[in-house]
């Protein structure tokens, strides 16, 4: 079997990651972090392992659909270094899209929320796959076949990206420059974006790049005053092998079913996590902005109070 330098190059990217995962898993134990669980770490590994048995069962059909896209592609850069660029650039713009649908998107989250249903945060949660993503990640990548990129070249850059956004997963304080920190992703975002505090739901969508979210509405830095708590907003009792997978679909089924008007079924499967008919429940922007509305009223009433002892002070003096 003749492997190629992208081989070579996955292999030991991924090789690279193992590596870490293990370094971090022992100074986790040394330093008594509980970083880790064995049921959580296994959970991790087990996601990992369906998503990529749906992956390779899928492999020939993203292939051939990548491909026969790329007859039509609309131009071709000739230019080696600016063709990377634009591809990895162009990838992970449409990685963050995808992202974001599958945070505002029931139906979507519904697949996507396995990766964020563990309570603890480590490399090992960067494995803890979104099970059924190769199923339609393929269609959001389809611009890139159109824009002259092979698929081998796009499912390369894929697993390059993917490999970085694994190692943000840790809780280890690395600091980075700050130019570094406002261009690309760091544990730092990566950390909001796992956590299930109101102010950072849906936030730091980005694999490499943080601009996107910088850009476009999405990015919340990490907060001294809120620290961060892992997991979702709610989580599932029965974390077994097939609930951890299916409880969200199970979860959604049941609120179509429940839906008075045909309208209001469509709308809990297209609309944000959270969205009721009878507003018993509340998407994140809201819940953000009542947040927002609560603090803003808090430290109106502290100047206030703050003014009141000034004005007592005064009059007494």
């Amino acid at each position: 079997m003749k492997f190629t330098g992208s081989d070579i190059s996955v292999v030991g990217l991924f090789g690279f990651v193992i590596v870490l995962t293990l370094v971090e898993m022992y100074f986790s134990y040394l330093h008594d972090r509980k970083l880790y669980t064995k049921r959580d770490t296994w959970t991790n590994i087990y996601l990992m392992t369906a998503a990529i048995g749906i992956n390779l069962a899928t492999k020939t059909g993203t292939f051939f659909l990548l491909s026969y896209c790329y007859q039509f592609r609309l131009f071709q850069i000739q230019n080696i270094w600016i063709y990377w660029l634009v591809l990895i650039l162009a990838q992970d713009f449409l990685y963050w899209f995808l992202h974001t649908v599958g945070h505002y998107v029931r139906f979507f989250w519904a697949a996507h929320v396995t990766h964020h249903s563990s309570e603890h945060f480590n490399l090992t949660t960067g494995f803890r796959s979104t099970v059924f993503e190769p199923l339609y990640r393929v269609f959001f990548y389809l611009p890139l076949a159109f824009m002259g990129f092979t698929a081998v070249d796009i499912l390369f850059a894929y697993l390059v990206t993917q490999i970085y956004g694994n190692l943000v997963h840790t809780q280890y304080n690395i600091k980075f420059p700050k130019w570094y920190e406002y261009i690309f992703v760091t544990p730092s975002h990566h950390r909001v974006h796992h956590a299930s505090n109101i102010r950072y739901l849906d936030k730091n969508m980005g694999m490499v790049l943080i601009l996107w979210d910088r850009w476009f509405g999405t990015f919340q830095a990490e907060l001294p005053e809120d620290e961060v708590k892992y997991g979702l907003t709610t989580q599932p009792k029965d974390t077994g092998p097939m609930n951890i997978i299916f409880h969200e679909f199970i979860a959604l089924g049941a609120d179509v079913k429940k839906a008075p008007r045909f309208i209001d079924k469509v709308k809990y499967i297209f609309n944000p996590p959270g969205w009721s008919h009878d507003g018993s429940t509340k998407i994140a922007k809201v819940m953000q902005q009542e947040l927002r509305e609560a603090e803003a009223l808090e430290k109106e009433n502290k100047i206030t109070n703050i003014y009141e002892q000034k004005r007592e002070l005064s009059s007494t003096g």
